[in-house]
């Protein structure tokens, strides 16, 4: 990620359209592509976020509610994360974006969440990652550097995998995270290893899944917010419709499935560092 100068280099929300991708590479090859869009708030600026079409705690056809994330209790979500950063270590002077679905007609399930930590200086020094399964269960990961300084953008970021995600896959090995910011486009992957340790080499380990989202972010205005809008106006509903389509296909291919497992008590949280390549 580039640094920001300051906080109003940027909107205080923007509009992320591109393309999800996941792919198993075993026991037997599968792969989808899908055209998704999803928002970029600043926790900070709220207020000005608000348009037409879009606004954050407030009705409208596009919206997120702050009560969907952290604590779920409709409280300030800025001061949350600000309190997980803290418990870290982590620097917890900066900007903090929300990149995650908003919410279409009311209706949203996000599988991950985002939250972008800054230092006050605009350098990215960690990445709160909020995961949802189709149970009801939660998990956050909180990434940072092993050195505790900023993240750029070739680093990959390691935690173990403490949450059952997907029926064909058990709760074991770690997921890699990769961000990269080039101007007006942005990428996130995700590599999930069943097997092995973060801190192994490449060479020597093979992921059961990759998992990206990219494309190009645009101001979240009125204009961009109705457009939005007519071109995908069930995109929160596919998400959950394709969830199961894809369930059912791999189910047909054969592939193992793996019950929900109990969770130990206090399951909920974790921190990781990063991985230089």
């Amino acid at each position: 990620m580039k640094p920001q100068s300051s906080t109003s280099t940027l909107p205080a929300a923007q509009l992320l359209r591109g393309q999800v991708m996941h792919q198993r590479l075993r026991p037997v090859p599968h792969r989808f592509v899908y055209p998704v869009f999803c928002v970029r708030l600043d926790l900070a600026r709220t207020a000005e976020a608000s348009n037409a079409w879009f606004g954050v705690d407030r009705r409208r056809l596009m919206s997120v509610r702050t009560r969907d994330y952290g604590a779920r209790d409709g409280s300030d979500l800025a001061t949350w994360v600000r309190e997980r950063l803290r418990q870290a270590g982590a620097p917890d002077d900066g900007v903090i974006r929300l990149q995650t679905f908003p919410r279409l007609f009311g209706f949203v399930f996000n599988p991950i969440s985002l939250f972008l930590c800054h230092d006050r200086s605009g350098a990215l020094r960690a990445v709160l990652a909020e995961v949802n399964n189709t149970f009801g269960q939660t998990q956050h990961y909180l990434l940072r550097a092993s050195d505790g300084g900023a993240i750029g953008e070739h680093a990959r970021l390691s935690c173990h995998k403490l949450m059952h995600v997907s029926p064909f896959c058990e709760v074991r090995g770690f997921y890699r995270f990769r961000l990269r910011d080039q101007g007006d486009t942005a990428f996130v992957g995700i590599d999930y290893y069943d097997q092995g340790q973060p801190d192994e080499a490449d060479a020597d380990l093979q992921p059961l899944m990759r998992t990206a989202i990219g494309g190009h972010l645009h101001p979240l205005t009125a204009a961009s917010a109705l457009a939005a809008l007519c071109a995908q106006p069930l995109l929160t509903l596919g998400v959950v419709a394709r969830i199961h389509w894809q369930a059912l296909l791999l189910w047909r291919k054969r592939v193992p499935w793996f019950s929900l497992p109990k969770r130990p008590v206090g399951a909920g949280s974790s921190s990781g560092k990063e991985t230089l390549p």
